[in-house]
């Protein structure tokens, strides 16, 4: 669904038909901001490409890891999802990406994929969502439990209507439809 794609690429990955799998630019901010004012949530780097090469492999556990073992950890995972992101990017279309993301994502209480979270949390198909409920489901990619709308559904509103701020930012609807959906 346009819906969908709008919602997803408007927070997820602005740039997605510019590169090639690994934003340079995202990456630069995130270290940016991350090394010069410690800041620990300066936003994300990752592309959609690196976010399907993450749900293709299984992460370490690194919760009982020393600092120094968890860093090393994390560089070889980054690393293994940038040259995944990278070889996905010269294989398959930027829209076969979106799907295999999509389809790969869990939206939990059974809902594997786009088009089964579509029927379990709104009864249709992806097709045939609306703009606020494609921004809900978007919205859950971030964390699907903690904006489930079954169970949270203030917690839910609030994440679906910054996912709609993004995609009037990014030009796909204008202030006045944004008043209408939120």
């Amino acid at each position: 669904s346009p819906n969908v794609v709008n919602a997803l690429i408007s927070t997820e990955d602005v740039r997605f038909y510019k590169h090639s799998g690994i934003d340079w630019r995202a990456l630069s901010r995130v270290g940016f901001k991350t090394l010069a004012f410690m800041q620990k949530n300066s936003g994300g780097g990752s592309t959609i490409s690196q976010q399907l090469a993450k749900l293709l492999y299984e992460r370490p556990k690194t919760a009982r890891m020393s600092l120094p073992k968890r860093a090393i950890v994390l560089v070889k995972s980054k690393l293994k999802e940038w040259i995944t992101a990278v070889k996905l990017e010269r294989a398959y279309t930027k829209e076969e990406i979106l799907a295999m993301y999509l389809n790969k994502f869990e939206f939990i209480n059974g809902a594997h994929g786009i088009e089964s979270a579509a029927n379990i949390y709104f009864n249709k198909a992806q097709k045939d969502l609306t703009i606020p409920e494609a921004a809900t489901l978007i919205g859950m990619l971030k964390n699907p439990s903690m904006y489930n709308h079954k169970r949270f559904p203030d917690r839910c509103l609030i994440r679906r209507n910054v996912v709609l701020e993004l995609m009037r930012d990014n030009n796909i609807f204008d202030k006045t439809a944004l008043a209408k959906y939120t």
